[in-house]
């Protein structure tokens, strides 16, 4: 099975969970998939502050993704993003954060 591309490796981060690819698999199957992966990935890692910080990265890099040429999808991973970002924001300890906002600067 070829390799899914994963564009977290640009920036130097070392990826530790398989989101990029589960949300690569979901978008083939459509918007309401994409919104179901995001919520079990969620149910499963939202007391895993590393896990939601890659999940941010993610969204946010799937953004792009689409930004020109599927706004739907873009505007999904937007939606699912601005809602991650802000839980993580309130819900993150301060050492928590800290490796929060050093890993998506």
């Amino acid at each position: 099975m070829p390799q899914i591309y994963n564009p977290l490796k640009d920036y130097g981060y070392t990826p530790i969970t398989t989101f990029w690819e589960d949300f690569t698999i979901a978008e083939a199957f459509g918007l309401d998939a994409i919104e179901d992966t995001y919520q079990r990935a969620f149910n499963e890692w939202h007391s895993n502050y590393k896990m939601m910080t890659e999940l941010v990265m993610v969204l946010n890099n799937k953004i792009w993704q689409y930004h020109f040429y599927n706004e739907d999808k873009a505007r999904v991973y937007n939606d699912l993003y601005t809602t991650l970002a802000a839980w993580c924001e309130d819900n993150f300890t301060s050492d928590q954060l800290d490796y929060y906002y050093t890993t998506t600067d």
